[in-house]
């Protein structure tokens, strides 16, 4: 898979490529991941990407110019499945977008910023759009590592237990069961029994059960 993700200001975004999961990927050529400097697609010699919004009103505005020449040089070299913009009031991001979305081969990510983006760019030139809340943020850069790093740990090989994202809260529709490790007893805090007593059959149906549990009592709108 490829992301190429589109930003105003590219090193807020880079540091969480640069550790851990999605960095393994990364070095075991199963993701590539590029950065995009908008600036870099500006025709103006300061190297300006945003302007006042037509009509008055507080807030920049990024404009289309640099956006588009950005995506079309992009296009340009490869086919993509989707062109995503970060926004707030886009689609709710869950597990089953991820799902679909680690089965692509090419995506483009752009971060909005300041106030947003020429609604043009919306119009014509993004295939979907994702918020990660109900809030906002200064730009689209954090929301779009989130997203990323939902995608990347899905991908056959990032993960070193193939089954362990199987097994993750929402796949199931279900909040995933309580866990434990060592030590067993910890200031009289004890790990339930049936997990040590070695009966897989048995474990799976307690597992399926606190699953059950904790979806009705912590997230009812989704067990509904």
């Amino acid at each position: 898979m490829r992301i190429d993700i589109i930003s105003v200001l590219p090193e807020l975004i880079k540091s969480p490529f640069d550790a851990s999961i999605l960095r393994r990927a990364i070095d075991k050529n199963l993701i590539e991941v590029f950065f995009h400097d908008l600036k870099d697609y500006s025709s103006s010699k300061r190297r300006q990407v945003d302007d006042y919004q037509f009509g008055g009103g507080s807030g920049m505005v990024l404009m289309i110019e640099p956006i588009k020449k950005c995506i079309d040089f992009l296009k340009s070299q490869r086919t993509y499945d989707e062109i995503i913009y970060m926004s707030p009031d886009g689609r709710m991001l869950d597990q089953k977008i991820s799902n679909k979305l680690s089965l692509k081969k090419n995506l483009i990510i752009l971060c909005g910023h300041y106030k947003g983006v020429d609604q043009r760019v919306r119009d014509s030139l993004i295939t979907m759009e994702i918020s990660i809340g109900d809030y906002v943020l200064s730009g689209g850069e954090l929301p779009a590592a989130v997203l990323c790093d939902s995608i990347i740990r899905l991908i056959p090989g990032v993960l070193g237990n193939e089954t362990s994202a199987l097994t993750d809260s929402f796949q199931d529709n279900l909040l995933a069961p309580p866990v434990y490790t060592r030590p067993s007893n910890f200031q009289d805090m004890i790990v339930p029994e049936i997990l040590l007593s070695g009966d897989q059959k048995k474990i799976e149906e307690w597992r399926e059960k606190k699953a059950i549990e904790r979806t009705k009592n912590l997230r009812p709108d989704i067990f509904d």
